[in-house]
């Protein structure tokens, strides 16, 4: 740690087409082309170096290009990074195809230098970060700690009575990197806001939208760096509070006598309230907080309860697929809500940036589990076979790390 230191705006989109959204994704465990040129700034590096691999980022926009082969060796492997979930340890269980590791993002007018662990932990000295969310959040924390694992490996720090949350998860984990005096902390906060479990046979939440999960928000001002992500839990049949009362539900939750709200509206309401604990007393966030945004699943052929699968070799070519209007409706709501919340972090000494990665995960259909994110006959987290939500590691999801090196040290 470091030693110093609602208003629903979007319009409702009909029943009709937010139910079944809501129908096909509820089961899932932790689940273009918008120009934000002239909305939100690019992740822009002037002189950005690694010391293992010299290279030079001239000015441009890392977020949107392409993926090419990448005739480089993976960082890390099944076999020597030990922090690779099951759910995500596509070596281990047979990947047909391991052509997914082999491809690397090459932005528009520049290179983008591979990570260097080194690099990171020396930056990261006397530091602590936190990534906050779902699956997802989880899925890049692990990659970053085997990332690392090339350098350093961590002693994960657990008290004496771990919280658990309802869903069977830890609320916090610690790991230390004591060489280097950095923390990184996982928080398990699906919605981001308070959420209560209101009926566990029918799965229904209650959501208050207006205030922020206690459980991450109250430990924000001890953190250097806050990484945010989420969306995919929204899905799941919701009420929606605010001011302690009930407002509205999604078109998923079993209930008659509330308004139907659509997701995007919630999820914009969460992320601004989010966003405002950065500057929320007691304490206020003084380092550098990212929003990383929405990345799509790749279902095929079907959805994740009927059949359908991920089974592709290879990324896709820019313009061969079109990205899918909610995940482009996320996407743009996390944009706003990053624009709206800048000036108020800034005002309180921190800063606020946007991580897109949408598109350039949009291409990459071939880089999760499929039905090789456990054993045969197997499920994930018990619930669904096929995940084509969730990232091989490793896999595509480094890039994330790559980027973040970025925005945190060359900017």
């Amino acid at each position: 740690m470091k030693s110093q230191k609602n208003n629903l705006s979007l319009p409702k989109r009909s029943a009709a087409i937010a139910a079944p959204i809501a129908l096909l994704l509820v089961g899932l465990i932790s689940l273009y082309d918008f120009t934000f040129a002239d909305r939100y700034p690019y992740i822009d590096a002037a002189s950005a170096s690694s010391s293992s691999s010299p290279a030079t980022v001239s000015k441009c926009n890392l977020t949107r290009g392409e993926w090419v082969p990448d005739g480089e060796a993976p960082y890390y492997t099944n076999l020597t990074c030990p922090f690779i979930d099951d759910h995500q340890n596509c070596m281990k269980f047979g990947k047909p195809s391991l052509e997914y590791v082999s491809w690397k993002w090459k932005p528009d007018g520049c290179e983008l230098p591979r990570f260097d662990a080194t690099r990171f932990l020396e930056a990261m000295r006397g530091k602590s970060m936190a990534f906050v969310g779902d699956s997802l959040a989880r899925n890049h924390f692990k990659s970053l700690l085997c990332l690392l694992s090339k350098v350093a490996q961590p002693v994960e720090v657990i008290g004496a009575a771990p919280e658990i949350d309802v869903t069977g998860r830890a609320v916090r984990r610690d790991f230390r990197y004591d060489s280097h005096g950095f923390t990184a902390s996982l928080f398990w906060s699906p919605f981001l806001v308070k959420a209560n479990l209101a009926n566990a046979t029918l799965g229904l939440w209650d959501l208050h939208l207006d205030t922020a999960d206690a459980r991450w928000a109250a430990h924000v001002a001890k953190f250097d760096y806050i990484v945010l992500s989420d969306t995919n839990w929204f899905l799941r049949p919701s009420v929606y509070y605010e001011g302690g009362r009930a407002i509205g539900r999604n078109g998923a939750a079993p209930v008659t006598n509330a308004t139907e709200i659509a997701v995007p509206r919630a999820v914009r309401a969460a992320f601004r309230t989010a966003l405002g604990a950065l500057t929320a007393a007691p304490g206020r966030f003084r380092g550098k907080a990212i929003l990383r945004s929405v990345t799509p699943a790749h279902f095929e052929n079907g959805e994740w309860n009927t059949g359908g699968d991920c089974v592709r070799t290879r990324p896709f070519r820019r313009g061969e697929r079109a990205l899918g209007a909610v995940e482009a409706e996320y996407r743009a709501v996390q944009a706003d809500a990053v624009r709206e919340a800048e000036a108020a972090v800034r005002r309180n000494g921190g800063e606020l940036l946007l991580l897109d990665i949408t598109e350039a995960m949009d291409l990459r259909p071939d880089g999760h589990p499929s039905r090789y994110g456990h054993p045969p006959g197997g499920s994930v987290e018990g619930t669904f076979v096929v995940d084509c939500l969730h990232w091989c590691l490793p896999g595509p999801v480094d890039l994330w790390s790559e980027l973040l090196l970025h925005m945190l040290i060359d900017q």
